[in-house]
């Protein structure tokens, strides 16, 4: 999924890529009998020409397409059944879009909180762990990346983060971890170790916590 107004910038770094990548293939391209003298050399008997095409033309290359989300109108006036099949239809495929975005965030904040929690307990060779700025800071940047990019269809994940954020907002003004924050429901219950924060499963089944 991808907000209307980044739509330009992403459009001019994949166009970036594309020439990367068509450079690359040209550099790839200018060494290719060197390395596959080189595979003759070390292979010996088992090495097989077919095995190495004849040229690259046409293998390398990038190709990004925007698909509407919104089936034809005129289908409306064509085949209103049809047109209701494909609206579904949409409509499934965006929801599958969505639940994968929750789940690939759910995941990212489970293993910082992981990661977290595991610098702010125990011993390392007998001495307290070293706690680096970077574990707060990938929350920030976590956080802005969700900001931005949240469709707010799951409201416990929703809450869950937005209790990160305040736990970590308290770890950024030199207080306690020790403070307690009401858990969200039982996916978020307390623990001291990370301020009153730990991520079991985050994204609930499908239907579930889910707004319409």
């Amino acid at each position: 999924m991808l907000p209307q107004n980044k739509l330009a910038g992403f459009d001019e770094r994949m166009s970036q890529f594309r020439q990367e990548l068509l450079e690359a293939a040209r550099e790839l391209s200018g060494q290719y009998e060197q390395i596959k003298s080189e595979a003759r050399r070390r292979l010996g008997s088992l090495f097989n020409p077919a095995d190495y095409p004849t040229t690259f033309d046409g293998m390398f290359d990038l190709e990004v397409s925007y698909p509407p989300i919104e089936p034809p109108h005129y289908l409306i006036a064509l085949n209103p059944g049809v047109f209701e099949a494909e609206q579904a239809r949409v409509r499934e495929r965006f929801e599958s879009a969505v639940e994968l975005a929750e789940q690939a965030y759910a995941g990212e904040l489970q293993k910082l909180v992981t990661h977290l929690a595991e610098r702010l307990t125990g011993l390392q060779d007998g001495q307290p762990k070293v706690f680096r700025d970077t574990a707060i800071t990938n929350f920030t940047e976590f956080f802005d990346r969700f900001r931005r990019l949240n469709v707010r269809s799951n409201p416990e994940l929703d809450a869950l983060v937005d209790q990160a954020r305040e736990v970590i907002t308290i770890r950024g003004r030199g207080r306690s971890f020790g403070r307690r924050v009401p858990g969200v429901g039982r996916r978020a219950s307390s623990t001291n170790s990370t301020g009153g924060l730990s991520c079991h499963p985050l994204v609930p089944e499908r239907g579930e916590g889910r707004t319409a």
